[in-house]
């Protein structure tokens, strides 16, 4: 018998882990210490750019460990909507539409790749798109929107519990604040044609489903 790899324990599946329970520990401590929250959250999300070098320095790259990163930072952002929400209650709503916009739409984009299987030309690929094949094969580009579209929800949380350091007579946080709540928009926009796109491609999916039954019948 050959033996089978253990998946589970790849290096950058453990790093995946050890996200997890940072993630964890934010979530315990945000409603009430925003020093431990903001640390394990910003440690957090640093990981996920070591586990990705991981995976390629030691050809560990997995499905396993791709949809354990996603899942991390949906739950992550959502989770910290959820202390938010609480924080400014009259703005609920909102977090509520980002929170909805970003699982909803990316939980299907996944699942429809998984469904999809083989590359088809039939299937809609936003990367022949110009924006949308800088925003895929770019890193720095999709860096900048990942870490402005944190940068945002970061700035209200913290500026929940305190102003902030000041420079040149501005608030940092607020500063910040007002710089990435642009970017967070645009990524929420994104998000959207991520969904609907994979809409798209899960009704061929379907179509070409139901056509093979047909001739099978």
């Amino acid at each position: 018998m050959t033996e089978t790899e253990n998946i589970f324990m790849f290096v950058p599946n453990i790093i995946g882990y050890g996200r997890v329970i940072l993630a964890l520990i934010s979530f315990y401590f945000m409603p009430t210490n925003h020093i431990i929250a903001s640390w394990c959250y910003i440690i957090s999300g640093l990981l996920d750019a070591v586990d990705g070098h991981a995976a390629r320095y030691f050809n560990q790259s997995t499905k396993f460990g791709a949809i354990l990163d996603q899942l991390t930072d949906r739950v992550g952002t959502m989770c910290l909507c959820v202390t938010l929400s609480q924080f400014y209650p009259a703005y609920t709503f909102w977090f509520q539409l980002s929170m909805a916009i970003d699982i909803a739409c990316h939980w299907i984009y996944l699942h429809t790749t998984l469904l999809q299987g083989k590359t088809s030309h039939k299937f809609v690929d936003m990367s022949e798109n110009p924006i949308m094949r800088v925003y895929y094969t770019n890193r720095q580009v999709l860096f900048f929107m990942c870490a402005g579209n944190e940068a945002f929800y970061a700035a209200l949380y913290l500026l929940h519990f305190t102003e902030g350091p000041i420079l040149a007579g501005m608030n940092i946080f607020r500063a910040v604040l007002y710089v990435s709540a642009p970017i967070a928009i645009v990524k929420s926009l994104i998000s959207v044609l991520h969904g609907y796109v994979a809409c798209i491609n899960l009704s061929i999916i379907d179509v070409k489903e139901r056509e093979a039954l047909r001739k099978a019948h």
